[in-house]
């Protein structure tokens, strides 16, 4: 047995005797036409526990949607004990967006950030109704090296199932679980601005640059001028994003003051 095989079993295992644990039917993943989300939701269905995939469009691109809706037919076509539902949350955001007093200056990200808290409640609020956990579709670079999500948006989840996978991880397990070819191929993008800007638009670093960058322990010496710049990228938001990737910071109350 492969490595990725080995370890596609390990998380199906880990996700089936969690949810057994909690006592709950099973998990709920929102998809967005990316790898993250398809991996996420492909080893949930192998835990033959009870799975909602939903699609929550938000002005989304036409290749998005598209790679969302062949991937959630794929899994119907594969899965009994998978159902999906499809929720246009473009009313709702165009509502917020229009009724927000966000400044000028701000409103361009804030909006962008909107849009994942959006569907972040719309997962709880059909995962609730349906005794599921919302599992996470964060990988590792994401999670803990830049802090690549939002806050309370698609970093507000249950359970993480592929958080201690690199994102060169994700593409070998996606590969070996059966992920359709084309969201596999298609490039990272988390799908939170009009203009289709790719993940590498956004943080000016390839996943395997940031990779290498998150084990890097020397010091810039020897190093090349492109190798100085994704580490100079990666060190900047993996400090600038610690507030998401560290717990809240709880003001302790000195027992002479109690």
């Amino acid at each position: 047995m492969n490595k990725a095989k080995e370890v596609a079993l390990h998380i199906v295992d880990w996700l089936r005797n969690y949810a057994e644990s909690a006592k709950v039917n099973g998990y709920i993943i929102g998809i967005s036409g990316g790898i993250d989300s398809a991996l996420t939701s492909t080893l949930c269905a192998l835990t033959g526990k009870k799975v909602i995939v939903l699609s929550m469009p938000i002005r989304q691109g036409d290749l998005e949607y598209t790679r969302a809706k062949n991937h959630i037919d794929h899994l119907l076509s594969k899965f009994e004990n998978v159902q999906a539902l499809t929720i246009d949350l473009t009313p709702s955001f165009e509502q917020i967006e229009k009724d927000l007093p966000v400044s000028t200056s701000g409103h361009f990200l804030s909006m962008a950030n909107t849009r994942s808290r959006l569907r972040m409640l719309t997962l709880y609020a059909v995962g609730q109704s349906n005794g599921l956990l919302v599992a996470g579709t964060g990988n590792k670079v994401e999670d803990f090296g830049i802090g690549f999500y939002t806050k309370y948006g698609d970093g507000g989840v249950d359970v993480s199932p592929i958080a201690d996978l690199m994102k060169t991880e994700v593409w070998e397990l996606a590969a070996e679980v059966g992920v359709l070819k084309d969201i596999i191929e298609a490039k990272p993008t988390d799908g939170l601005f009009d203009d289709g800007r790719s993940d590498e638009d956004q943080i000016g670093a390839s996943y395997p640059e940031l990779e290498w960058a998150m084990e890097y322990q020397g010091d810039s010496t020897g190093l090349s001028p492109r190798q100085k710049e994704v580490l100079d990228i990666y060190k900047k938001l993996n400090t600038s994003n610690k507030h998401k990737m560290n717990p809240i910071p709880v003001c302790i109350i000195p027992k002479n003051l109690r």
